[in-house]
């Protein structure tokens, strides 16, 4: 069986590939990012014709993926937890609709935040779907999972949600492959309305979504991903859920642990297993990556619990930030070594801006515009140019959610905020900031946006943007007269001239675009080294 070094992300786009898919939709967002771009990479896929090009948004690539599985092929969609935000409403309702072809999607959640603006455990979105979903404690059970669950989305005719975190995205391992499968043809979907969600069909088809409910508990029982071991002390149980298993058994050298234990990798919860444990223990400490999720439904599974429940919300474990071995070692009472804190000397490194980065420029000829107004006027939003939130720069007040710095400077600007000041990527303007921008158009609102253009999507590697080569037609297209939008260089020789019109658009008592553009000073390096 031939084997393969792959990061978490990786393997399990190749464990897509091997197993049918005919493409793979995703919008850039860390730590999923990787999944796409192997796929991209990849020659075998090439040859294969798998469609894989970024989406605008999340939204858009959980739509289109459905489009996919309508026509019967496998379809792959990918992102980050924040983006299941994004795609909540095609995806709940996805549903409803079912699948025809197998349909996956992989979130990958972020505990501790390395690199996102909340924690979030995308369980709860599987549940409040009422999908199937998995969650992998290994990289090799997150490969063969991958084959799992479009063998399952097919069975049961419905989407399958697979839950990742950070450590299993960006670990690494030797993984063992299995026979590739041939891609599905077309074949349409036997019943013509399945995917009409008028009120009467959508009645009826939720009716068939809650009637698999059984059906679903009871593969997560029979699958082999969930299971019971007996343990000789039964003073307690312990459940771990994914990857917590493994820093449970990276406790017991022995690879043998004391206590019955359930491994819980697919949902939903499966009742009578969860049972069998709480009948042998005084207490059970759940040990889960994110929210109390398993904790939270224990007293609902097992009416008047005659066991203490331990676990996040009771302090066992910490109520925020990702598991490690060493926290599952405190919560079971076992000694640890004594880390030795950071020395003095190692001085702490926040992230800054690349020098040559086009968005210093840009934020030194905004910062010089503002001088004679009050500081609190500039709206971000998500991607390298956040970073103009720390010093030196100090200029933006706001990072909500993707596409927002258009709309809270709206907001700010119907409050009688004026100047008001948004500051958007080119690639996260395509993802959501277009709408906002037309909302302050159609009031010709005063409020002056800055579409920072680096001519990627800069934060998470360099990936195409959807806004290359479009910007200003399509901010011309929403409605913005031609004289009130400017292309700017964010060069330090028109820095003068830079803030001149600037002031000028931050006292123009409407709405005003200023592009400033300059590629990214890293695709830049990257594409001279590649010549």
């Amino acid at each position: 069986m031939q084997e393969k070094m792959l990061l978490g992300d990786e393997l399990i786009a190749q464990a897509a590939i091997d197993a049918g898919i005919s493409g793979i939709y995703a919008y850039p967002g860390t730590p999923s990012t990787e999944i796409m771009e192997y796929v991209q990479s990849s020659a075998e896929a090439r040859e294969k014709g798998i469609h894989s090009v970024w989406s605008a948004n999340e939204k858009t690539a959980m739509e289109a993926a459905i489009g996919m599985s309508y026509c019967g092929k496998r379809a792959m969609v990918c992102m980050k937890h924040v983006g299941l935000n994004v795609a909540a409403d095609a995806f709940i309702n996805s549903a409803i609709t079912g699948a025809n072809g197998g349909l996956m999607v992989v979130v990958a959640d972020d505990p501790s935040m390395h690199s996102s603006q909340n924690e979030q455990d995308s369980r709860f979105y599987g549940k409040f779907a009422l999908l199937p979903f998995l969650e992998p404690s290994n990289q090799q059970e997150a490969y063969d999972m991958v084959f799992f669950g479009f063998e399952l989305s097919e069975k049961l005719g419905v989407p399958v949600l697979m839950r990742i975190t950070t450590r299993m995205a960006h670990s690494r391992t030797n993984v063992s492959l299995r026979a590739k499968a041939p891609q599905n043809p077309i074949r349409l979907p036997a019943d013509p309305r399945q995917f009409v969600l008028l009120p009467a069909i959508a009645r009826e088809r939720y009716k068939k979504l809650l009637s698999q409910q059984v059906e679903f508990e009871q593969s997560a029982l029979s699958s082999g991903y969930n299971r019971l071991t007996d343990g000789q002390d039964t003073s307690l149980g312990i459940i771990a859920c994914g990857l917590a298993f493994n820093y449970l058994m990276e406790n017991y050298s022995n690879g043998h642990c004391p206590y019955p234990m359930v491994k819980l990798s697919q949902y939903p919860v499966p009742e009578s297993l969860i049972k069998q444990l709480t009948d042998k223990c005084t207490t059970i400490l759940v040990l889960e990556d994110g929210y109390p999720f398993v904790e939270e439904q224990l007293k609902g599974l097992i009416p008047h619990p005659a066991f203490k429940i331990r676990g996040r919300l009771d302090g066992a474990v910490p109520r925020d930030g990702e598991l490690n071995p060493d926290i599952v070692a405190r919560a079971l009472g076992l000694s640890q070594p004594n880390i030795a804190a950071v020395p003095d000397v190692v001085v702490s490194r926040p992230p800054t801006l690349c020098k040559g980065c086009g968005h210093i420029d840009m934020y030194l000829a905004l910062n010089e515009a503002l001088q004679n107004y009050t500081p609190g006027r500039v709206f971000s939003d998500i991607g390298c140019y956040t970073l103009g939130a720390l010093p030196p720069y100090s200029t933006i007040n706001s990072c909500v959610d993707m596409g927002a710095s258009i709309t809270l400077a709206k907001g700010a600007a119907d409050a009688g905020l004026f100047p008001s000041v948004a500051v958007i990527g080119d690639s996260t303007f395509t993802h959501s900031g277009m709408t906002g921008l037309l909302d302050v158009i159609v009031e010709n609102a005063p409020v002056t946006v800055i579409i920072s253009d680096n001519l990627t999507t800069g934060m998470t590697g360099g990936q195409q943007s959807s806004a290359f080569g479009l910007i200003e037609k399509i901010v011309l297209g929403l409605g913005l007269p031609e004289n009130r939008l400017k292309l700017l260089t964010p060069l330090k020789k028109y820095h003068a001239e830079n803030v001149e019109i600037l002031r000028e658009a931050l006292q123009y008592k409407g709405t005003s675009v200023i592009v400033f553009r300059r590629e990214c000073i890293q695709t830049a390096a990257r594409r001279v080294r590649n010549k």
